[in-house]
């Protein structure tokens, strides 16, 4: 669970970074996309916490 926050963020990451480059209504859909990996990612990552502190 851990793995896939990790790459959901370094996805959102470069996302963002390729949505900077590009022109018009396709670089705000891909910014995005990307804060929507973003977002995931982190939230996985809490949970993965989450769920091994109730362990």
């Amino acid at each position: 669970m851990k793995l896939i926050g990790i790459l959901l963020i370094i996805g959102g990451i470069i996302g963002i970074i390729m949505g900077a480059m590009m022109f018009g209504d396709i670089g705000i859909a891909c910014i995005v996309g990307a804060l929507a990996a973003l977002l995931s990612g982190f939230g996985f990552i809490s949970t993965a916490k989450a769920i091994k502190k109730l362990k």
